[in-house]
């Protein structure tokens, strides 16, 4: 819980109290986390820079929640394959993680080239499925950071 409190939500608070508002916070961490999980790795935190720019959101606060969603990333990659792969009608490649990890460790562009289809679809899964859960928890943390958040001096 120390860890949490001093390399998540102090950082995050001191973005409220420099004048960051709730639905900007809450905004920028949903939507990091959505983009750190989408299943091609290496991506996110390109995505994350350039949503930022587009839509003016906190760049800090998208990349915690981006390097946050790590292991959400890894541990929803097969799950959004395999939903594509039903999308599609394509055929059920015979997949695990591990072997998905190992085939990235010797030659990650090798790896892309056999899986591309697969990570395709699954990006696809990922497009259609992330938007709800992200606005929802944007919804959830403005309303927690509205809580958190110091009060407007009043001049």
């Amino acid at each position: 819980m120390t860890w949490f409190r001093l390399r998540i939500l102090e950082p995050l608070l001191r973005l409220l109290r420099e004048g960051l508002t709730p639905g900007r916070l809450a905004c920028s961490l949903a939507v990091g986390l959505a983009l750190g999980i989408i299943p091609f790795f290496g991506t996110s935190t390109a995505l994350c820079v350039a949503a930022a720019l587009a839509f003016r959101l906190n760049q800090p606060a998208m990349q915690v929640a981006n390097y946050l969603a790590y292991p959400l990333q890894i541990a929803l990659l097969i799950p959004f394959i395999r939903l594509g792969e039903y999308l599609f009608g394509a055929p059920r490649l015979s997949l695990s993680l591990p072997l998905l990890l190992e085939a990235v460790k010797a030659a990650a562009w090798t790896a892309l080239g056999t899986f591309w289809t697969s990570l395709w679809h699954g990006a696809v899964a990922w497009a259609l499925v992330v938007p709800l859960p992200a606005a929802l928890l944007a919804w959830v943390l403005a309303k927690v950071f509205r809580r958190l958040a110091p009060a407007r001096r009043r001049a």
